[in-house]
């Protein structure tokens, strides 16, 4: 049993990156790396880590960003791809056409739109991209990115492909394979029953969130502080939601965690611009902001609403013939690749397949032991500077492999000057700067609190498991109500429900165990909770703000979008409960 000193110099560096996130404001790029010296401190003089455990855990969680970037990297790149051609903004066009009621709108892009790029990009991507192209609709800049951020929290826990569970559940667990092996699991097959779960708490609670959405934009920023403009497309938001979660809930039970939000936007937004394209439920009334010269300062800032933000080409608009089916087809490609490497156990087998390359054993360099390499399709370090840490990178068979391969198919599609693939990728390799140094030094400080208590002869258990106990402890049976609340704190501190998980999973595993509740359930409110965390963290509202020009009001968004997660974390909690106690009691 950890003393009470033990005990808060544990939960120290999460502390750190708390204050300095969110009390100082200060970026992940500064806060991290002090966060991760503090675990090292404690590691090292407490739960007395030697060096080269302290380094090797270091490095396997700089292994894992690389994953990560390399995910990031052919998101950002298929992106901005199709924002050089125009293909982009046909996408935007196609959604926007259907009807020019904000509310309509709302549905379309904020909630559709934000979903299919959260679950193709993922990483702050959405609000920083829908929010400028509802600002060129029209709407106020404060408007557009206080629904963007809403409309697209649901895909957040399978964004990227499935990276934050693919990447922030499934490896951290690796600590912990032998019990999840003696609950009848493979970890993998852990990380799907956790991503399907979430599924389960997230179309329960987020199929109201087009509605939502639209409550907020008519209440804060309508004629009159009412919501009754918005149960007149109540209907249309209800059908919408629900042509989103039942196809995002099938994907995540009977397919895997990278297509949920892929699926769900793909599938519902069709179904729904079919519908409203036959003339169902669009509303009988017309919505429309107050008349711009009576918007408040704060709504609007340097970039102003109206015009188009299509790329043109000696003034001449590249969207403008393009057709839908071009435009989608590198995301239909996408989707494709996915399922059938994914689908078929022979090519998923071939792509991660270890023992295709070479491997360099026992390396030592200066008289210490390195470690061995592994060097082809997985590029791996294992024994880590002689200890038992390892990690890899299965370049082929993670979803960044397929997005830059979509990428690269859409070059000639599109005929793209050397010009815009270059100017395509160097927008994407500025937008790596920051998240490979927050990455790195976030991760870092996870690994190193889960293997503090692995070296041999370590007298303490890890520094994750220690506070997992704690809490378990002091909350009880109560514990799985707050599960999501812990992730989102995560999220709402890292900006990312990737980092939120990797943190956090390890953690609820240990503390679901503790109390009696069942373990997928528990990580899966986490993964939930990692999601809605976005609605205020503090690096995607300066990022989507900064698109509409009004970095700075990250206050008022963050004062609007808590009402939002605060509906989102109770609901849950109470689903938690009932699943756990009531409904599911038996599950491991």
């Amino acid at each position: 049993m950890a003393s009470i000193v033990e005990l808060l110099l544990a939960f120290a560096p999460l502390f750190v990156a708390g204050v300095l996130l969110v009390g100082f404001l200060w970026p992940a790029t500064r806060a991290m790396p002090l966060a991760w010296l503090t675990a090292v401190l404690v590691g090292y003089t407490v739960w007395e880590m030697p060096v080269d455990w302290i380094a090797a855990a270091s490095i396997g969680g700089a292994i894992t960003a690389l994953t990560i970037l390399w995910i990031v990297f052919g998101a950002l790149f298929l992106l901005y791809v199709l924002q050089q051609v125009g293909a982009f903004d046909r996408i935007n066009r196609g959604f926007a056409a259907v009807s020019d009621d904000r509310r309509v709108q709302i549905v379309l892009l904020a909630f559709f739109l934000s979903t299919f790029i959260e679950g193709a990009a993922g990483f702050g991507t959405p609000a920083a991209v829908v929010a400028p192209l509802l600002l060129g609709l029209g709407f106020p800049g404060l408007a557009a990115v206080v629904v963007a951020i809403i409309g697209h929290i649901i895909a957040v826990t399978y964004g990227a492909v499935g990276t934050p569970i693919i990447i922030g559940i499934r490896n951290p667990l690796q600590a912990f394979e032998a019990p999840i092996n003696g609950g009848g699991f493979t970890v993998v097959e852990f990380a799907d029953q956790v991503a399907a779960w979430a599924a389960t708490y997230h179309a329960l609670v987020g199929f109201l969130m087009p509605l939502i959405a639209v409550m907020m934009a008519v209440y804060f920023f309508g004629e009159e502080r009412t919501v009754r403009p918005a149960f007149e497309v109540a209907p249309l938001c209800l059908f919408a939601g629900i042509a989103f979660v039942v196809p995002y809930w099938i994907s995540a039970w009977f397919l895997t965690a990278e297509f949920p939000s892929l699926i769900g936007s793909m599938v519902g937004g069709g179904i729904t611009i079919a519908v409203l394209r036959a003339g169902y439920l669009l509303p009988d009334s017309h919505w429309e902001f107050p008349a711009q010269e009576s918007w408040p300062d704060h709504w609007v800032g340097s970039v102003k609403p109206g015009g188009s933000n299509a790329p043109t080409d000696g003034g001449v608009d590249l969207a403008a013939d393009m057709s839908l089916l071009k435009a989608w087809a590198p995301y239909v490609l996408l989707v494709v690749l996915l399922v059938v490497t994914r689908a078929s156990d022979q090519i998923s087998e071939a792509i991660g397949d270890a023992s295709i390359g070479a491997t360099v054993s026992d390396v030592s360099l200066l008289g210490t032991d390195v470690g061995n390499f592994t060097l082809g399709i997985v590029l791996g370090w294992s024994q880590i500077l002689g200890t038992d840490i390892g990690n890899s990178i299965a370049w082929m068979s993670v979803p960044g492999f397929w997005l830059v391969v979509s990428a690269l198919a859409a070059i000639p599609l599109y005929r793209m000057s050397g010009t815009q693939v270059r100017d395509a990728l160097d927008e994407t390799l500025e937008k790596l700067v920051s998240p490979l140094i927050a990455l790195v030094f976030v991760i870092a400080m996870v690994q190193v609190m889960l293997q503090s208590g692995n070296p041999p002869g370590a007298e303490l258990d890890g520094m994750i498991v220690v506070l997992a106990r704690a809490t378990a402890d002091v909350l009880g049976p109560a514990y799985p109500f707050v599960a999501a609340l812990i992730g989102a704190l995560g999220a709402a501190m890292a900006g990312s429900n990737t980092v939120s998980n990797i943190t956090f999973s390890g953690f609820q595993f240990e503390a679901a165990g503790e109390v009696g509740a069942p373990r997928q359930l528990v990580v899966g409110a986490q993964a939930v909770g990692g999601a809605i965390g976005n609605l205020v963290a503090i690096h995607n509202l300066v990022a989507a703000l900064a698109t509409v020009g009004l970095v700075g009001q990250e206050g008022r968004v963050m004062r609007l979008n808590f009402i939002v997660l605060l509906y989102y974390s109770l609901a849950v909690g109470v689903l938690a409960m009932l699943f756990s106690y009531v409904l599911f009691p038996t599950l491991f």
